[in-house]
């Protein structure tokens, strides 16, 4: 199978997409879009993973009735601004009736309808305002209208999360495309963030429904910013099946390369919303070697980059190692600390850690280093051959500044 990452990906780029997104009032600088509709031309098969937390919003509640289990949807509605959660029956109420709006006007079942809200908890939708912008919602195949969906999605965000890949399978052009939204209250488990991801491929959905819970584990899940897991976290993908490929599952020569690249597209925007993280000036990579298994390794490198201590250090330009050793300690994986190393650079040249004792190192070097905005640890536990990676920020004073200040 041939694959090429786009330079430009759109969620509308699959074919039999299209999109759209307004300003209902919900935000309000009305300059920010906070309304926005995706659509398939057909039904879709459809799958989802949602957040792990319990006080999780109405629009999650009715997008997982809508989803599961039939696996089939044809439209996704998002509104910013207002998380819908924390709102009761009445949240739930609402989120319903946003579905039968959106099914009423693209004539389609309010069941094939998934809502979504992204933004403050607590405070009720004002219905009025979504209800008289329903009829202003006209979808299109424009690429345009697949940015104004990624914008309007946003809440703290500085830039949209978006990555996509074309590959041919059966002699057919397939593409799979996504964006995400995702700054603040990140954290393995779900975070608070949104993706979407599009694809024209006929694939068999159980299929797809495994491929997905599977790589969030290694992406979304290996992700943090803060350590809080939000109430309205999901990740949706809608295949269409409009390549008509030959259907697409794990029997087909084509399977493996589809589930690589469709870890590739979930880890590049893991990793754009991890570098996105709410006042971060950088990114900090851990590459955990030598597990002895691969859930091993992610949950060492989930340790490591949801410790607070080690984020402000990094903030600070402080190689304070010591902070990586304990994270690895109450990981609660079974280490052997006198095989144990730390190393520090994108080539590991900067050695910290050997046998469970530190080693002198360069501290100007170091220094020097932890001046990029991008910043790479390896934990070398040698135990076994299982390897996997975790993304996460520094922790600074515009972080404190953006939720101590204003509600977000």
């Amino acid at each position: 199978m041939i694959y090429k990452k786009l330079d430009q990906p759109n969620l509308l780029l699959p074919k039999g997409f299209s999109a759209c997104g307004t300003h209902v009032g919900i935000r309000k600088n009305p300059n920010k879009l906070d309304f926005c509709l995706l659509k398939s031309d057909v039904v879709s098969n459809a799958v989802a993973v949602f957040t792990t937390n319990k006080f999780c919003a109405g629009p999650v509640i009715v997008s997982r009735d809508h989803i599961y289990p039939s696996k089939k949807l044809q439209a996704i509605v998002v509104n910013s601004g207002n998380a819908n959660a924390g709102t009761g029956e009445q949240g739930i109420k609402d989120s319903q009736e946003i579905t039968k709006l959106i099914g009423d006007k693209l004539q389609m079942d309010s069941s094939l309808v998934a809502p979504m809200s992204t933004g403050v908890i607590g405070n009720n939708l004002p219905m009025d305002k979504i209800r008289n912008s329903i009829d202003s919602l006209n979808p299109s195949s424009k690429i345009s209208n697949g940015i104004d969906f990624a914008e309007a999605i946003k809440t703290t965000d500085t830039t949209s999360k978006k990555s996509g890949y074309k590959m041919i399978i059966d002699e057919k052009e397939v593409h799979l495309c996504g964006i995400a939204k995702g700054s603040g209250m990140i954290h393995p488990n779900m975070a608070t963030m949104l993706g979407f991801i599009t694809s024209d491929v006929n694939i068999d959905v159980d299929c797809l429904d495994e491929l997905l819970k599977e790589s969030v584990k290694y992406s979304f899940n290996a992700i943090s910013v803060d350590g809080d897991t939000s109430t309205n976290d999901s990740v949706y993908v809608l295949a269409n099946g409009k390549a008509q490929n030959k259907e697409l599952n794990k029997n087909h020569p084509a399977w493996g390369d589809f589930c690589d690249v469709f870890q590739q597209l979930c880890q590049s925007l893991a990793i754009q919303i991890a570098k996105d993280g709410e006042g971060a000036s950088k990114l900090i990579v851990v590459n955990v070697l030598n597990a002895i298994t691969k859930e091993d390794a992610v949950q060492v490198g989930r340790s490591v980059i949801s410790s607070n201590l080690l984020k402000t250090a990094m903030y600070g330009n402080d190689m304070n190692w010591g902070r990586i050793a304990c994270a690895i300690g109450y990981s609660g994986v079974d280490i052997d600390i006198s095989k144990t190393e730390i190393y520090a650079g994108d080539n590991n040249e900067i050695e910290l850690m050997k046998h469970g004792q530190g080693l002198q190192f360069d501290e100007t070097t170091a220094y020097a280093y932890l001046e990029q905005n991008e910043i790479h640890f390896t934990i070398n536990l040698n135990l076994g051959n299982q390897d996997a990676k975790a993304w996460g920020c520094d922790l600074t004073n515009e972080y404190v500044f953006i939720n101590g200040a204003k509600r977000t």
